[in-house]
């Protein structure tokens, strides 16, 4: 499936609605391997990418976000006895997840993430980490720990078998560490419809067998892997092979043969549903409706360069008060605290992410706004 002339970065948004407009924009054009069940963007140029500290993703501003990610931090400390142990964080972004995992088991974190702002971690939290802002490489490997995390970064890596190896090479003195790694689930794309995950940014969709396939093949025993957060994440667990040919021990509950007919259809499905959301859109625009998106990330920004113009979309909110005042590269939407929409008195509200329905709903309500709420 090909998509042209998307935004080259969705979590980059900008300080003028006319930089949004000329955001940089590149094609997507997506292939399925039969034999690993990997997707994939064969038309990726690593070269348009480029994470500076403007790259802003943080999601722990949402209360159902920051009880899912202490969850998390609470099974891998308790499963693995991570405790007064040294922990490293591979893409740590503003070291939200890091903080949590040195907190919560009194760890020490090493954390590798050139975007990371030391101004916005709170100074008691920092104390414990140390903050290299840099892209974590075999450079690094006198950097022991006892679990190495790496969250929302191997979609973005385009050969991910040669990093996965880098890391386990940066392991080889200490095979007992755990490592847990976390993507986008490519089966919540496939199956639920979640197509506004679609971006740039993810040169990878990783379904369980070929996430796998990438740490066994990059050199890590693989002993559990499973579907997270409402199966819109896969969590992958394993420590490093003793002779680097890695194994999977867990069962897979897919395989690329069921992954197949998924991809087959997938065509037809998305363009089915884009078309609900333009003739809504289009609805709504005829009518004079005033609109706002909810979710200033990935796919809201997916979801609006999508649907293109007209637009009765006015505003894109976000509980993030670092993305407030920018604007959605290539639509050019402002993002907006919830706060605004007092003023704004939107007709409808369009929930970019099932998962935060219920929050978004009260929220909205505790606004005194009788507004639509609508869910992608």
């Amino acid at each position: 499936m090909e998509l042209r002339a998307v935004p080259v970065h969705c979590n980059v948004l900008w300080d003028t609605k006319a930089q949004a407009f000329n955001a940089p924009r590149g094609d997507m054009l997506l292939a399925f391997c039969d034999r690993c069940g990997h997707v994939f963007n064969v038309r990726f140029d690593p070269r348009l990418m480029e994470y500076t500290q403007a790259y802003e993703n943080s999601l722990h501003f949402s209360p159902r976000f920051q009880a899912y990610a202490e969850g998390l931090v609470d099974d891998i400390i308790m499963r693995h006895n991570i405790r007064n142990k040294t922990v490293i964080d591979i893409g740590c972004g503003k070291g939200d997840f890091l903080s949590l995992l040195c907190e919560r088991g009194e760890n020490k974190g090493i954390g590798f993430d050139p975007s990371y702002q030391p101004e916005h971690m709170d100074p008691g939290r920092a104390e414990r980490m140390t903050i290299v802002r840099d892209f974590y490489s075999p450079k690094y490997r006198s950097f022991a720990a006892d679990l190495v995390t790496c969250r929302h970064v191997l979609e973005h890596i385009q050969h991910p078998v040669p990093f996965a190896g880098s890391v386990r090479e940066a392991l080889r003195e200490k095979p007992s560490t755990v490592v847990f790694w976390e993507v986008p689930n490519a089966l919540f794309t496939l199956k639920d419809l979640g197509i506004w995950d679609l971006i740039y940014e993810h040169c990878s969709y990783f379904t369980a067998p070929s996430l796998a396939r990438a740490l066994c093949e990059g050199g890590f025993d693989v002993t559990r892997i499973e579907e997270l957060y409402e199966s819109q994440f896969l969590g992958i667990e394993g420590r490093p092979s003793a002779d680097r040919q890695g194994r999977l021990q867990t069962i897979l509950t897919a395989s690329p043969a069921a992954i197949e007919p998924m991809v087959d259809e997938f065509e037809d499905k998305y363009r089915t549903h884009v078309g609900v959301w333009k003739a809504r859109f289009a609805a709504w625009q005829a009518e004079g409706k005033k609109v706002v998106t909810w979710g200033g990330g990935s796919k809201g920004v997916t979801f609006l360069n999508t649907l293109g113009e007209p637009s009765p979309v006015r505003a894109v909110v976000d509980l993030n008060p670092r993305k407030s005042g920018k604007f959605v590269p290539g639509t050019g939407q402002e993002i907006v605290a919830p706060e605004t929409l007092r003023a704004l008195r939107p007709d409808a509200v369009v929930v970019m992410n099932p998962i935060y329905a219920e929050e978004i709903t009260q929220h909205v309500r505790s606004l005194d706004l009788q507004a639509e709420i609508l869910v992608v």
